[in-house]
């Protein structure tokens, strides 16, 4: 295992706006959120089940994860397109809040209800979330969701595929996408779970982004130290996926591509909510791929920006100062 070890030259002064844009390239992320949601974060003292819990405040924002990599690359002022399903009044509210950002929304509407998330946080430092499943989606809407992510992979390098699948949407779409991605010359970056992700890396994704879990699941058992969770991306690797970076939490994250295995630990800070955190680590992944970054200065931007947003209340919203300190 490899330490990264924090001497790479960076502007401090200009990461926050500027670090990611190469003058003269015209470059643009597609973010494909299929399940968005409006987010509802609840604070609380102690969550009691089965009793009456009084929340101590609440709000709701634009949600999902590739809704939360959207927010994330907008504020350090990257080209967005976004793309996913819709509908009724929490899709209008997704919608305005994207279009707000200065993103580039080419969403399809859909018949059914957009879902709504619900994030308990406790003093304690723990959160509970509530998921509903999202809407059923009609062949009609697949098909108009495919014409709008082609017309949009035109002029994007970059696609993000984040996330849970509604009912309606077959459990390989992740692959068809990839693949299609590929045909056009376009790098991806995949982040889902469970059987979504299983179908999803069979189309070679150029990056993958697991947590523990998430890896256990694809090897089909309990992987038990640093050695064990490298051997597992490494297969992955030989099978044709580019970089494997797996979240660890308070564990910080690991690298994997051909040629060598990094780890960055995670900085300790005062966690507000850790929702989002995976979803900050993969915008702060594609940004650094666009630029072609080393691994390491890779590694240690996503695990400063991570800390950042775990400071935050409202998940994929970084703040400058705490991530500059960070990094």
């Amino acid at each position: 295992m490899v330490q990264t070890s924090g001497n790479d030259n960076l502007s401090h002064g200009t990461v926050a706006m500027y670090h990611w844009n190469k003058k003269g390239r015209i470059d643009m992320i597609l973010t494909v959120t299929l399940n968005p949601a409006v987010d509802k974060t609840c604070e609380l003292g102690t969550l009691l089940p089965g009793e009456v819990n009084r929340l101590a405040k609440s709000s709701s924002v634009a949600g999902g994860k590739g809704i939360n990599v959207t927010k994330v690359l907008r504020q350090f002022h990257m080209s967005v397109a976004a793309v996913g399903f819709l509908g009724g009044s929490g899709g209008r509210m997704i919608e305005d809040a994207v279009e707000k950002m200065g993103v580039e929304c080419h969403f399809t509407k859909i018949k059914g209800e957009t879902r709504t998330n619900i994030n308990v946080l406790s003093k304690d430092g723990t959160v509970t979330e509530l998921l509903e499943p999202g809407p059923e989606i009609l062949p009609k809407e697949l098909e108009s969701f495919r014409k709008q992510f082609s017309g949009c992979l035109e002029r994007c390098g970059l696609v993000v595929l984040s996330g849970s699948m509604p009912a309606g949407v077959p459990v390989g779409f992740y692959g068809e996408l990839i693949e299609e991605c590929h045909r056009a010359g376009r790098k991806v970056c995949l982040d889902a779970s469970g059987e979504v992700l299983g179908e999803g890396v069979k189309a070679k994704p150029d990056i993958v982004k697991p947590n523990r879990k998430e890896l256990e699941y694809l090897a089909g058992r309990t992987l038990i130290g640093s050695a064990a969770l490298a051997e597992e991306a490494g297969k992955l690797i030989a099978g044709g996926i580019g970089k494997v970076i797996l979240s660890m939490g308070e564990e910080g994250l690991m690298y994997v591509d051909g040629g060598q295995v990094l780890h960055q630990a995670a900085r300790k800070v005062q966690a507000v909510n850790t929702v989002g955190c995976g979803d900050t680590v993969v915008a702060s992944l594609c940004m650094s791929e666009l630029e072609g970054e080393e691994p390491s200065l890779m590694l240690r931007k996503a695990a400063a920006m991570a800390a950042a947003n775990a400071m935050t209340w409202e998940n994929g919203r970084i703040p400058m100062d705490a991530y500059l300190e960070l990094l």
